[in-house]
């Protein structure tokens, strides 16, 4: 079968199509002919080994392992003995990382826990983009972020992959929502429900006046005490992502000087990693089918061309999801 393979640390050009042998189905395994992946912020950092922190787990030198992609939609090829959620045939779609493989390849074998029936009303394209993207928003928003109905939340990086989600999952807890993007995304933001757009570029959120209760910020380079101007007193600050930090910390140096600042601050500030859990994508297609929240996709590749997909996303100019066709 065909597979992306990342055998160096190095830029999105390193990476080749090359054939391997198709993955073994054990007990619990799901043998999934891959129809769409996407590409997420972890694939082009994991190629480049930056931060240089993160290569205490993935390998020093090289990387410990060589496939790539975490977000998949497809059918089920076979299935284990022990299996029993999903047979041939199935449309299914999930998050594989840190599965043996990865998404970005003909086939890939999950455990059935990794893997959710896809929304009836996506396309494999759409339901690739999903997992990863959406579940990070879902987290943000409602675990960490403890968002409620009636409150005032403002995403920070509002047209991105995880931003487009967010704006629509926020929207459907019933906040009032403020994104903060570029001029070109002002129109998409607004189009996604939210009820107040901010062009960063000629307003500045931490000096505007308005408090909101909670932000998530998912993009930028501001620093958590210019997020939590923009706070009420009480108020949450959930950063997830953004730019800056340099090439051994990344994003985690931002996040590093939030936690140290966070016992001296009235407002509460809460740090996560995002995970696969079944429940979670369940409760995404359900918001999916009910028409609540609708994927994003800015373009689409061929698998021959994963290169230009990242070398794309890693320009931090996407609008919604990067998707890589199977």
């Amino acid at each position: 079968m065909k597979a992306i393979v990342c055998g160096e640390y190095g830029p999105p050009e390193a990476l080749e199509l090359a054939e391997i042998d198709e993955p073994e189905v054990g007990d619990d395994g799901v043998l999934v002919r891959v129809r769409a992946a996407s590409v997420n912020p972890l694939d082009w950092h994991f190629l480049r080994g930056e931060p240089y922190l993160m290569r205490l787990q993935s390998g020093l030198r090289r990387p410990k392992t060589h496939g790539l992609g975490a977000d998949l939609a497809g059918r089920v090829a076979r299935v284990g003995a022990s299996v029993t959620r999903f047979r041939p045939g199935d449309a299914v779609f999930g998050d594989v990382a840190g599965c043996r493989g990865g998404s970005l390849a003909d086939s890939v074998c999950a455990p059935e826990d990794r893997l959710c029936p896809m929304p009836a009303n996506l396309t494999f394209e759409q339901a690739a983009s999903v997992p990863v993207a959406g579940l990070t928003a879902l987290q943000g928003l409602r675990d960490h972020g403890r968002i409620q109905d009636g409150q005032r939340v403002l995403i920070i990086g509002a047209s991105g992959g995880v931003g487009t989600f967010a704006v629509q999952i926020a929207k459907s807890f019933g906040a009032h929502v403020t994104g903060v993007c570029s001029t070109p995304n002002v129109e998409l933001v607004r189009s996604l429900g939210a009820d107040r757009v901010i062009d960063y570029t000629r307003e500045d959120f931490a000096r505007g006046g308005r408090r909101y209760d909670l932000v998530f910020q998912l993009a930028g380079t501001q620093s958590a005490s210019d997020c939590r101007r923009a706070l009420t007193r009480k108020g949450t600050l959930v950063p997830s992502s953004g730019a800056g930090g340099g090439r051994w910390l990344g994003p985690m140096a931002r996040l590093a000087r939030a936690l140290v600042s966070s016992p001296f601050v009235s407002q509460r500030i809460a740090f996560y990693v995002a995970r696969m859990n079944v429940r979670d994508l369940d409760f995404l297609k359900e918001l999916i089918e009910e028409g609540r929240v609708t994927p994003v996709i800015d373009r689409t590749y061929p698998l021959s061309e994963t290169p230009a997909a990242i070398r794309y996303l890693e320009q931090g100019h996407a609008r919604g999801k990067v998707v890589v066709t199977v």
